[in-house]
């Protein structure tokens, strides 16, 4: 084209593929989508194109009123996010796996085990008593994503939703002193944005103000440490258990879009809790039941050894094989034998 972007009108390039991925559409590029709307939609989370494409009618019709024109404006968002393109063939979408980026978690053996390291475009969730490594990853990862890519990260920044309160920043900085001895642990301090989440409510609503500010600041590793564990304080006994589940559901639900939307990896770690039903075998399973087992993408089970060792095991995966590695955990971080 001739005419610079800046000036050809952003309707006039839905018919030129080779910029229509460059250009950064709004809500009100959405046909028939006005400004007020628009508002709604944003004081709910919504907002860009690629979130409401992404949205359920319900969650739209909460916001705007109208469940038939929830339906017209999803509908006209996914044609302009997906240019029409309702369907591809496997090689296609092949290819585009193909670009999905990974984040080194630094222990060589866990970077075997994950075929690289903690995906974009998915939740990887860590479960595992206490003690056993969940959080020492998430702090080390917050780390790596910063990294450029030829060292394993993603050039980008990290969020860290802390539920419980373990998150400390002299653990990252002792990482960072033994591992890059070169660099300032400042700038690498300034480059994770920490939210504290007080109960279930505030914990989904920094996920809707942390989109505000992923795409501004980079992001591009989102930390959940523990994942379940305010909807297990708020939500006790088998009475509360499917309003549990519901809200619960909601919240991976919010995770997932925001991985796929932004191109970010989502990393959660999960308790266990004990199965008093089992005799034989492992007593212990995760929290958070089907909801959160059906909603991560790749689960790793986390369980100490002995002499100080850690052991991670894929249990749930689309495609990797289950297996397990070992690790330690030392003053550098993960780290390998």
């Amino acid at each position: 084209m001739t005419q610079s972007k800046s000036r050809v009108k952003k309707k006039d390039l839905l018919e030129d593929e080779s910029i229509i991925e460059e250009i950064d559409y709004e809500l009100e590029d959405i046909e028939g989508l006005g400004r007020v709307t628009a508002e709604k939609l944003r004081r709910t989370g919504i907002f860009s194109p690629r979130d409401l494409a992404a949205a359920s009618v319900q969650e739209v019709a909460e916001a705007i009123g109208s469940e038939e024109r929830a339906k017209s404006i999803i509908s006209n968002a996914q044609k302009l996010v997906m240019r029409g393109k309702l369907f591809i063939t496997a090689k296609e979408y092949y290819e585009q796996r193909l670009r999905v980026k990974r984040i080194s978690t630094g222990c060589n053996a866990l970077d075997e085990l994950l075929e690289g390291g903690i995906e974009t475009q998915a939740i990887t969730e860590f479960i595992g008593e206490f003690g056993a490594g969940k959080t020492q990853i998430c702090h080390q990862l917050s780390v790596m994503v910063q990294l450029p890519e030829d060292e394993g990260g993603l050039e980008g920044k990290a969020a860290y939703i802390d539920t419980e309160g373990t998150f400390r920043p002299e653990r990252v900085v002792q990482i960072i002193k033994h591992r890059f001895p070169d660099k300032t642990p400042e700038s690498f301090l300034d480059n994770i944005i920490y939210a504290r989440a007080y109960n279930s409510d505030h914990q989904m609503l920094i996920l809707n103000e942390l989109k505000k500010r992923i795409e501004s600041e980079n992001i591009k590793l989102v930390v959940v440490d523990s994942l379940v564990s305010h909807f297990r304080a708020e939500y006790p006994g088998r009475e509360n258990l499917a309003p549990r589940q519901q809200k619960l559901n909601r919240h991976v639900h919010q995770l997932l879009r925001m991985a796929a939307v932004y191109d970010l990896a989502v990393v959660v770690t999960n308790q266990v809790i004990a199965a008093p039903d089992v005799f034989f075998g492992n007593p212990l399973r995760p929290a958070g039941g089907n909801v959160v087992a059906h909603g991560c993408t790749y689960r790793i089970w986390l369980k100490k050894g002995k002499e100080g060792k850690r052991i991670a095991r894929i249990i749930d995966s689309p495609k990797h094989a289950e297996r397990e590695v070992v690790f330690y955990i030392s003053e550098a971080g993960i780290v390998d034998l």
